[in-house]
């Protein structure tokens, strides 16, 4: 509770923009464009910024820049801005991965980090000529990525004999910068089913979930703690998806939520839905990500609409705060129009949100929580 709630974007390294409409989206997925946001975001209260990784197009998606690439040019743009570098299982080795990120670790002075994307996309590995796991074996394989990147960057020596990576005498040199805030770039984790949460709990820095209300927030939460709890280690941070939409007036926000709804692009739209939907239905207790999503939570393809954060400045900053008050320590924030709305949530909100974290007494959380 005493630390402020941090923000992190998602950088459009994608075309098509952050939701799957043909609205105007006054963002670009190239370096230049992304380089001048980079510098923007880090002075207007931003902590962190999330690449995204795709290998081909679909749904809308039809340019992509290289995730970790990408992320070391941000990196070597900005001064303060951390950047995570989404990656594969099953497409990168945990050895090479070590290796890139020790690298940049040192090239960026310690503000690189690294988003382990177990996968819905069948199709980008099997064009790869790659296994496509079932969904639980994908996580099992991501977790084990996990714990062999954080020994390689830790130990002087790896061993792992594994059911999907195997090392034998690794020895990693220069290992990552260890500094007062963090023995190894931070490690986040992506996934909303139950063996996402588990596996948060026992091993990741940081758990990212899709949008999600309240509700939806405290019980993913309860399973992360409960998770952490069994494995006798602290719980994961609890970073959660929104998109915002602050304008002067409610009204004009809600007017652009509606147009975006109703100039969604319906085949890229249903096609992602039928894509995600099929990867989540394979979880084994049916509790996948996307598998409760409509049409208009899909527009937003990380279901950043639930999360509620359109309205006024004011009105938003209450929110983002009772979220706060919830266990929620990162919010990871898409923008129909980044430039302009980056610099108007660091004039507008992050102001508003700092003076209600430093003015509300603890006791007063669990009502903004229910009113907000």
């Amino acid at each position: 509770m005493t630390e402020p709630v941090r923000f992190a974007y998602w950088v459009p390294n994608v075309s098509g923009g952050l939701v799957t409409s043909k609205i105007e989206q006054r963002t670009d997925w190239g370096y230049e464009y992304n380089r001048e946001l980079a510098v923007l975001a880090e002075n207007n209260g931003f902590d962190y910024a999330l690449s995204q990784v795709r290998y081909m197009a679909g749904y809308g998606a039809e340019f992509q820049h290289e995730s970790t690439g990408f992320s070391l040019a941000l990196l070597l743009a900005t001064e303060r801005l951390k950047v995570i570098a989404a990656v594969h299982p099953g497409l990168w080795h945990p050895g090479v991965l070590a290796k890139f990120g020790a690298t940049a670790d040192h090239l960026s002075g310690g503000r690189f980090a690294v988003n382990v994307v177990s996968g819905w996309f069948k199709g980008e590995f099997t064009a790869l000529g790659e296994p496509w796991l079932e969904h639980d074996e994908r996580y099992r394989r991501s977790e084990e990525f996990i714990r062999a990147l954080r020994q390689i960057w830790t130990e002087d020596h790896t061993e792992l004999a594994g059911d999907f990576y195997r090392l034998r005498d690794f020895t990693l040199k220069p290992k990552p910068l260890n500094t007062p805030e963090r023995p190894h770039p931070e490690i986040f984790q992506g996934g909303n089913s139950s063996a996402a949460r588990a596996m948060a709990g026992r091993v990741s820095d940081w758990y990212f979930s899709n949008g999600k209300d309240f509700d939806g927030v405290t019980e993913q939460l309860a399973d992360v703690h409960r998770s952490a709890a069994e494995a006798g280690r602290r719980a994961s941070k609890f970073g959660l998806n929104g998109f915002l939409i602050a304008r002067d007036t409610e009204a004009e926000a809600r007017d652009t939520l509606r147009e975006i709804v109703a100039k969604a692009d319906s085949e890229a739209v249903e096609g992602f839905g039928a894509a995600v939907k099929q990867a989540g239905q394979a979880t084994s207790d049916g509790k996948g990500m996307w598998q409760d999503s409509s049409f208009e939570d899909l527009v937003q393809y990380n279901d950043g609409f639930r999360t509620g954060l359109i309205g006024t400045p004011e009105q938003i900053a209450e929110r983002i705060v009772a979220y706060k008050h919830l266990g929620v320590d990162l919010l990871l924030l898409g923008f129909l129009h980044y430039h302009e709305e980056v610099e108007y949530f660091g004039r507008r909100v992050l102001p508003l949100v700092r003076e209600l974290e430093a003015q509300l007494p603890h006791s007063e959380a669990e009502s903004v929580a229910v009113h907000a």
